[in-house]
Order: C-alpha cells, then sequence, then structure tokens
C-alpha cells in the first residue's frame, strides 16, 4: 500500500453487517468465515492507478419493504434465493396467502369490541384531570373561608383577645401592682410645741414667724433644765441629720443633744448663722442641724439645756432627715 494505491478496500468499506442487506448481497457482500473481508467490496485494484473513489454504504432505512421493487430489482437484478445469509422473503399479513385467515372486518365504531385496536380514552382522562382539579380548589377555598372565619373571631369578633388589638389604648390598672418592697414614708417631722416639755420649758405664740400650728413655739428655754423629748421612728438604722428651727436676740447659743439616753459628746449648735445684729427674735429665724445615729423603729431625741450650755433661744419644730433638706 503506497500514498497512491490504497489498495482494494479501506476500513470504511468493512461493514461486518453488509452481507445482511439486499444490495450490500448484490455488491458480493458475503457472511464470516466464506470471504477474506466484510462490506462492500470496491472495484477491483488497479497496479499503478490511484483510487480516487469509494461505494458508500447505504442506510437501513433507505430499503423498501411490502410491494414495491428493492434496490436491486430496480435495476434490473433477480433476489437471490432464501438461505443462509440470505435475506428473508418479503413479508406479507396471513390473509393474503392462498387459504389464509379471512380479514377482519373493521369495527364501525372505534373502540368497539374487546380491547382489539381500542385505543387511550382521551376524553374520560380530561373529565377525570377536571375532576381532580374542581376538588382541589373547592378544598383550598373551604379551607380560606374556616381561616379567615376563625381570625375574625380571634381580632375583630366579639371574643375578647388575651391583649390589646391595633388601634385599642391600654388602659393603666387602677390598682398600682403589689411589690414586696415596703412603701416609703416621710421621715420624721414635729412641731416644738407638741413634744415633751421639761420645766421651765413652756409654749409662746408671741414671736412672729414661727411655723408651728398656730404660731406656737417653746420659750423659757434659757435655763438649766430645760428640755424638750420627742420619740420619733425611723424604717431604717443608721446615719440621719437632725434639723431645728430656733430664734435668737442676735447671739450665739447651745444646747445637749441626748439620743436614746446618750449624749452626745458635742453640743447642738444654735449660732448665729445668718450674722444678725438685731436682738428682735422674730428677725432672727434660723435653722442647723447636727448628725444623730438612729436604730430602726422608735428613738428617743432629747435636747435640753444643761450646765455650762448658752440656752438663749426658742424652738419652732425639729426634723429627721437622711440628706439636705
Amino acid at each position: 500500500m503506497t500514498a497512491a494505491n490504497n489498495g482494494g478496500t479501506t476500513p470504511e468499506d468493512d461493514d461486518p453487517f453488509g452481507y445482511l442487506y439486499e444490495d450490500g448481497q448484490a455488491a458480493g457482500a458475503t457472511p464470516p468465515g466464506q470471504s477474506r473481508g466484510y462490506g462492500y467490496p470496491g472495484p477491483a485494484a488497479q497496479p499503478g492507478v490511484p483510487r480516487t473513489s469509494y461505494n458508500q454504504v447505504r442506510t437501513v432505512g433507505e430499503r423498501q419493504y411490502g410491494g414495491g421493487p428493492s434496490h436491486g430489482q430496480a435495476h434490473g437484478q433477480v433476489p437471490p434465493q432464501q438461505g443462509y445469509g440470505q435475506p428473508t422473503a418479503q413479508y406479507a399479513a396471513p390473509e393474503t396467502y392462498p387459504g389464509g385467515a379471512p380479514a377482519r372486518p373493521a369495527s364501525p365504531h372505534p373502540g368497539a369490541g374487546h380491547g382489539g385496536g381500542r385505543g387511550p380514552n382521551t376524553k374520560g382522562l380530561l373529565f377525570g384531570a377536571i375532576a381532580v382539579v374542581a376538588v382541589v380548589v373547592i378544598g383550598i377555598t373551604a379551607a380560606l373561608v374556616t381561616s379567615g372565619g376563625d381570625d375574625d373571631k380571634a381580632g375583630g369578633g366579639t371574643q375578647p383577645s388575651g391583649g390589646p388589638t391595633a388601634g385599642e389604648s391600654v388602659k393603666p390598672s387602677e390598682d398600682p401592682p403589689k411589690t414586696d418592697k415596703p412603701e416609703e414614708t416621710a421621715l420624721p417631722k414635729q412641731d416644738a410645741a407638741t413634744l415633751q416639755l421639761g420645766a421651765p420649758a413652756q409654749l409662746g405664740t408671741d414671736i412672729e414667724g414661727a411655723e408651728g400650728t398656730g404660731g406656737a413655739f417653746v420659750t423659757g428655754f434659757n435655763a438649766v433644765g430645760a428640755s424638750v423629748t420627742w420619740k420619733a421612728s425611723v424604717q431604717e438604722a443608721g446615719e440621719y441629720r437632725l434639723y431645728v428651727r430656733y430664734a435668737i436676740p442676735a447671739q450665739d447659743a447651745n444646747a445637749t443633744l441626748t439620743i436614746n439616753g446618750k449624749a452626745n459628746s458635742n453640743p447642738i449648735g444654735l449660732k448665729n448663722f445668718i450674722g444678725s445684729s438685731d436682738p428682735e427674735l422674730e428677725k432672727n429665724w434660723q435653722t442647723t442641724w447636727a448628725p444623730v445615729n438612729l436604730k430602726k423603729g422608735a428613738n428617743e431625741i432629747k435636747i435640753s439645756c444643761e450646765q455650762g450650755n448658752q440656752c438663749n433661744a426658742v424652738l419652732d419644730w425639729l426634723q429627721v432627715s437622711d440628706g439636705a433638706l
């Protein structure tokens, strides 16, 4: 085999099933074992003459069946006899042969009989599909209607919901919520005139500016033994301030402070904090405070004029506070 002469056959001519086709047999194709190859043999190779064309394999779809002539008969060839490696006789219906079964008459109505020639019932399938869709639509509609009714009852119906709906205002509770925290009570304040007095202390009402009930205050406090005693109660034990409102004749004064029977080491100062030079008492009302340590509950607070005190003062009111007034 040379570049100019490819030989008698080429790989594309080797169709292992060529002998099965009528045109392949006409071209000389033989079954395995009876020749050196398969398929459609091409023209005989001529020495020194290059090969310029090849036979093309015919596709299966081009073969004709039935009453028409075959490819070989169309070219005047006599069909070979049936045998090994030969094509079978052309197929024909049994009623075409002599003595064969008679042809069955066609049913006048499509689909008649017991299944012979009956096609699919498309109308029945169509009606069934429409029925299924209708059932699904009805079910969905019923579910939506039921759900809507439940929502109306829960939101806008006569049945109240667990919480306020949109557009409703929340009314505050009439009663404040109860807590374990004890109620805060105002720290005690008392008019001096209502306290327990120790002679020669007594009530007075003749000085303007007094804030006690009816303008009453405690006077006569400038003698040893004079005192006022107050029973004051607090909710919690701790450090407090004892405020005292008083008036002096523009001179400093002081007194002894006793808490629950224990006298403070430092006297409570009743000084001239405003720096007044006018001895008139109504022009010298002022306030002072002293730190006190009180216990929870009732406490006895006593202010007295003792030896060594300068007690020329009148007392208006006393108040316990946990900070500045």
